[in-house]
């Protein structure tokens, strides 16, 4: 069951504008780098489905931050289809991320009033998602997509949340870009995480990164 209801997760993710996306078969590394976020000041983290029993890594990972990082709202990406969705549901998930739009995802999570954003790659996807109770969208691939389809579609649609996935960096000119084009955060992956860092178990390095990021997204909204 969601520690977090949808307003409080949504809220979370607003508030701090970036959701760290992170996948590892080992739990204890995932949990490492969970906590260095959480100490960076992250308050959302997406743990992707990405490997066999990766549900198994989640499950322990969900336990272990609610004791380490108790004010953080544990989600799952790379979601498909709805059967994965209710099981990690069923493991705590407080948000549901894929990298399309299921309109069957959508029925799993509002029966448990759990966020869940969809990958969309168009205007009318995003119209689409927005009918079945799809508060925040992800626009995917973001570096094929470009800040432009934010900015075009915030013009017609401004009541629009979107979250971007794909090409962004924890680099200053990139999250202005995102952030100055409308998005109401952004997804960040590998480069928040690069494989010699985690390698190297540089957990510190993890936290300064995320704290650098969160201060740049800060400074373009202001």
């Amino acid at each position: 069951m969601a520690k977090f209801d949808k307003i409080a997760v949504l809220r979370k993710i607003g508030t701090t504008g970036m959701v760290p996306v992170f996948y590892h078969k080992d739990a204890e590394v995932a949990k490492k780098v969970v906590k260095a976020c959480y100490d960076g000041g992250v308050r959302a983290f997406e743990f992707t489905n990405r490997g066999d029993f990766a549900h198994e890594v989640f499950a322990e990972v969900v336990k272990y931050a609610a004791i380490e990082c108790p004010d953080l709202a544990l989600g799952v990406g790379s979601v498909v289809d709805p059967a994965t969705a209710a099981l990690y549901i069923q493991l705590g998930a407080n948000f549901v991320v894929g990298p399309l739009f299921n309109p069957e995802i959508a029925k799993v999570c509002n029966r448990r009033l759990i966020p869940y954003t969809p990958g969309c790659g168009s205007v009318s996807e995003v119209g689409f998602a927005q009918e079945l109770g799809c508060d925040l969208c992800k626009v995917f691939p973001g570096d094929v997509l470009g800040p432009k389809l934010v900015k075009g579609l915030r013009a017609p649609m401004p009541w629009s949340k979107l979250m971007v996935t794909g090409g962004v960096s924890p680099d200053e000119e990139n999250l202005a870009s995102w952030i100055k084009a409308g998005v109401f955060c952004v997804g960040m992956g590998s480069k928040l995480f690069p494989k010699d860092i985690v390698a190297a178990e540089n957990w510190q390095a993890i936290t300064d990164k995320c704290k650098e990021a969160l201060g740049y997204i800060a400074r373009a909204r202001a």
